[in-house]
């Protein structure tokens, strides 16, 4: 998806978050969380392969063309990891996506890009919002969870392209710094939005952050530091580009 900015982290696993997968999935209610948990990375993820797919044909040159397409095929591998880890764990890969198509949907249909360089920062705040969602989760997950969404959040190259193309487009113009840094403020703005909706539907995944599948989840104090490191790398990714949050 793309890089993690080096902010803080959220510290270590919280004791009993490196359980055993066995241990762990012996709790009916933990893998229900699980499943939630890896539908919804793997709809994110083939989103990301689609949205990365079109926008390679937007590409005004051809070197930027092969770089976004080698990214999706990227995506598409993270996607068939995940859906065969939800095979494995006996769950429908198609079933556990489901939920999430709304309010993925949702975001997309509410932040079309007007063109290319929209399109580029989209990516980059988008999936780097989702990406440092999903790390503050696996720190409460058992190892072989973890390392799997670890796996799939590695950076497919998108981060030092974006940043690269989008301080050449304000080095070429620097008025076009505002309106994209406007544009970045909507994109987290809606993001946020619809991870809220997701909370509030989900109640598994909302147990695993809180801790109501006999897990060592977070108080509603950690959740609010959680939200305000999310907005610390936003800021951080921001910055990257050149651009205010």
């Amino acid at each position: 998806m793309t890089e993690k900015p080096a902010v803080s982290d959220p510290g270590d696993p919280p004791v009993g978050a490196s359980a055993s997968a066995a241990s762990a999935f012996a709790d009916p209610a933990y893998r229900v969380a699980i499943v939630d948990l890896l539908g919804g990375l793997a709809y994110s993820e083939i989103s990301a392969f689609e949205r990365l797919t079109e926008d390679s044909t937007k590409a005004p040159t051809l070197q930027e063309k092969v770089a976004l397409a080698s990214m999706a095929a990227a995506e598409f591998g993270h996607f068939e990891r995940l859906r065969d880890r939800l095979v494995d764990l006996g769950s429908d890969p198609f079933e556990a996506m489901q939920p999430f198509h709304a309010p993925v949907d949702a975001f997309h249909a509410h932040t079309a890009p007007s063109g290319w360089l929209e399109s580029l920062i989209k990516a980059y705040v988008g999936d780097g919002l989702a990406a440092d969602f999903y790390r503050e989760i696996a720190a409460y997950v058992d190892v072989d969870t973890r390392e799997l969404i670890l796996a799939t959040l590695d950076d497919t190259g998108h981060a030092e392209f974006v940043v690269d193309r989008v301080r050449k487009a304000i080095d070429d113009d620097p008025r076009v710094a505002g309106r994209l840094a406007l544009w970045a403020r909507r994109l987290m703005g809606e993001a946020l939005s619809q991870a809220q909706r997701v909370a509030a539907e989900r109640d598994a995944l909302t147990a695993l952050l809180v801790g109501g599948v006999d897990r060592p989840g977070m108080d509603l104090a950690a959740i609010g530091r959680m939200f305000s490191r999310l907005a610390e790398t936003h800021t951080v990714r921001m910055a990257a580009l050149g651009l205010q949050a």
